[in-house]
C-alpha cells in the first residue's frame, strides 16, 4: 500500500491540474463538459476503505470546486460517486472475487468489465452534478441531454486513458 501512495498523490495532482487548466475550458455548444478528474476515484485500489474513499472524493471534488467557483457541487457529486463505488464493484465482482494486488483497470479485468463499471459511475456522477447545478425540473430534458453527452465524452476520455497512459 505504501508503493501506491506516491502514485496516487501524483495522479490526483495531474488530474486536477488537467481538469482545471485544459478540460474546464472545453465546451461544445454548452452540452459537453468533460470531467476526467473522476478517473482518480475509478482507479483507486479495491482494498481502499470506505471512509478513505469518501474523504478522497470530498478532497478531490472540493479542489475542483475551488478552481471552478462552484461551492460544493463537485464535492457532493464526487462523494456520491465514491459512495456508490463499493456497491458497483460488488455487483460486477467475479465469481472468485477480485485478485489481491490488482486494480480496477482494463488490463486486469477486460474492456467490457471496466466499461460497465466506469459507465455506471460516470453517469451517476454527471447526473448528480448537472441536476444539482440546475436544481429545477423545468429543464429536465435539456439537462438530461447534457448528462448523456458529457458522460459519453468523459467515458471516451477515460477509456482512451486506459490504453495510452496506464499500462501494466
Amino acid at each position: 500500500m505504501i508503493k501506491v501512495l506516491p502514485r496516487n498523490i501524483l495522479r490526483i495532482l495531474i488530474l486536477v491540474l488537467f481538469q482545471v487548466f485544459v478540460l474546464n475550458n472545453i465546451q461544445f455548444s454548452g452540452f459537453v463538459n468533460p470531467y476526467m478528474y473522476i478517473l482518480f476515484i475509478l482507479l483507486l485500489p479495491f482494498e481502499t476503505p470506505g471512509w478513505l474513499l469518501l474523504s478522497l472524493g470530498f478532497v478531490l471534488g472540493l479542489s475542483i470546486d475551488l478552481f471552478a467557483n462552484t461551492p460544493g457541487l463537485h464535492a457532493s457529486a464526487t462523494v456520491f460517486m465514491a459512495f456508490l463505488r463499493p456497491m458497483i464493484l460488488d455487483y460486477f465482482a467475479p465469481r472468485d472475487g477480485y485478485v489481491p494486488g490488482t486494480f480496477p483497470r482494463v488490463f486486469y479485468y477486460g474492456f467490457g468489465w471496466f466499461f460497465q463499471y466506469a459507465a455506471i459511475l460516470v453517469l451517476a456522477h454527471h447526473f448528480f452534478l448537472f441536476y444539482l447545478e440546475i436544481f429545477r425540473l423545468s429543464d429536465f430534458f435539456i439537462t438530461f441531454r447534457r448528462v448523456i453527452f458529457s458522460s459519453i465524452f468523459t467515458l471516451f476520455l477515460v477509456m482512451i486513458s486506459q490504453y495510452f497512459i496506464y499500462r501494466r
